[in-house]
């Protein structure tokens, strides 16, 4: 359980709620935004007291119960929800460390489908395996020690080069938040692995705009649906964005694709012709 973590988010939550969303008169006398600890504790059916010490990380563990009237209370989304869970030590645990092998079939997978850039993410951002074609659309992540594969480094500390930060991307600073909340969900199910929580201080302390989005405590990211590059070679190029979950190890399988006969899919094609070499 972590204390201080959870203490946090329920006062990040409880902030960020009016009274009038939950049923209560809002009233004149308020100074501060947000609901009162005690009309957070009424609406969890618990004492403020005990409320008080879970923001302040000095009480014990809540029970299942307590944290779902007081789900309920802040009005937290599901995913929202699973993550108090976890930061409140009642969630399924998993290894101290996540995971880096990809399955072999997700391997081979990636390597049949010549006409969509596919690529592999670990729970903390690591690219893991691509296809030809996604290393033509966005690096060349073979020339790239492991540590630069890291697309949180990516987003927030941009390598002295010339190429635009992000691959040139229209949705730079979604996905910057977007890293933010998956950063925070992660650090949440593997506390004590080096490689996460280096990855975390490490942006924290060199990134002010990764710190302050870190302390928003949000964990639900918004699905991306599409997504604009900026390419040197074939220049503007919007793909339909998709993601799929692989539970088994707690990765994603991303995959860049454009509809037959479009634009899009043209340029797809010509990156594949040219490959990485000739594209950067």
């Amino acid at each position: 359980m972590d204390k201080q973590e959870l203490g946090a988010f329920l006062r990040s939550r409880r902030e960020r709620l009016r009274p009038e969303d939950v049923g209560l008169p809002s009233g004149p006398r308020r100074r501060t935004p947000g609901l009162r600890r005690e009309e957070a504790a009424v609406l969890a059916h618990i004492s403020t007291e005990y409320y008080v010490r879970l923001e302040q990380g000095r009480a014990p563990r809540p029970s299942g119960e307590v944290l779902a009237g007081i789900a309920g209370a802040l009005r937290l989304t599901d995913a929202e929800s699973d993550h108090l869970h976890v930061l409140a030590g009642t969630a399924p645990t998993r290894a101290r460390l996540h995971r880096r092998d990809v399955r072999p079939s997700i391997l081979a997978l990636i390597e049949r489908l010549p006409q969509t850039a596919a690529f592999v993410l670990s729970a903390a951002f690591e690219v893991l395996a691509w296809n030809d074609l996604a290393a033509a659309l966005m690096e060349d992540f073979a020339g790239l020690a492991p540590k630069d594969r890291n697309l949180a480094r990516r987003a927030f500390l941009r390598p002295a080069r010339t190429d635009p930060p992000l691959y040139g991307i229209s949705d730079a600073a979604a996905f910057r938040q977007h890293v933010v909340m998956q950063l925070r969900a992660t650090l949440a199910r593997y506390p004590t692995d080096p490689a996460v929580t280096g990855l975390v201080d490490e942006l924290r302390s060199c990134e002010p705009d990764f710190a302050r989005l870190w302390e928003r405590h949000d964990v639900q990211a918004t699905p991306t649906l599409t997504k604009t590059f900026h390419h040197p070679v074939v220049g503007e190029i919007t793909v339909d964005c998709d993601t799929l979950t692989l539970t088994d190890r707690d990765q994603h399988l991303v995959l860049y694709s454009a509809p037959s006969q479009s634009p899009a899919a043209e340029a797809l094609a010509l990156l594949q012709v040219l490959g990485a070499e000739q594209c950067w």
